[in-house]
C-alpha cells in the first residue's frame, strides 16, 4: 500500500506561484491515478486535478483550468501541482490521493473513489 507525503504549501501573493509536491513510498506512483482536492474553511472538498494511470491524461476543474498543472516524476515517485496565477479563491488545505488501476475520467474527479490520502499541506493566498 502507497504511503503519500504532500509539501510546498505556504503563504503567496496573488498572482503568484507555488509548486505542491506529493511524494510517496511503499509502491510506485505509476501503479495509480493521481489526484489533487483541496478543502477551504467551511466548505465541501472539491476536485482540483488528476493524472490518469497509464497514458498520463490529465483533468481540471474549470476553477484552475489554464492555472494549475499536475504531472509526475516517476524516478522521483512523485506527483507535482504547478499553480500558477495564484487567487484568494484557491486558499485551503491541499492533499493528494492515490486510486489503484486505470481508473476513468469520472472516477478521477470524484475524492470517494481514492483509496489512499495524504495529509495535506496548506496553500494561502493573500496579500
Amino acid at each position: 500500500q502507497v504511503q503519500l507525503v504532500e509539501s510546498g504549501g505556504g503563504l503567496v501573493q496573488p498572482g503568484g506561484s507555488l509548486r505542491l509536491s506529493c511524494t510517496a513510498s511503499g509502491d510506485t506512483v505509476s501503479s495509480y491515478g493521481m489526484g489533487w482536492f483541496r478543502q477551504a474553511p467551511g466548505k465541501e472538498r472539491e476536485f482540483v486535478a488528476a493524472i490518469r494511470r497509464g497514458n498520463s491524461m490529465t483533468y481540471y476543474s474549470n476553477s484552475v483550468k489554464g492555472r494549475f498543472t499536475i504531472s509526475r516524476d516517476i524516478a522521483k515517485n512523485t506527483v507535482y501541482l504547478q499553480m500558477n496565477s495564484l487567487k484568494p479563491e484557491d486558499t485551503a488545505v491541499y492533499a493528494c490521493a492515490a486510486v489503484p488501476g486505470f481508473a476513468i475520467a469520472s472516477s478521477l474527479m470524484n475524492s470517494n473513489q481514492y483509496m489512499f490520502w495524504g495529509q495535506g499541506t496548506q496553500v494561502t493566498v493573500s496579500s
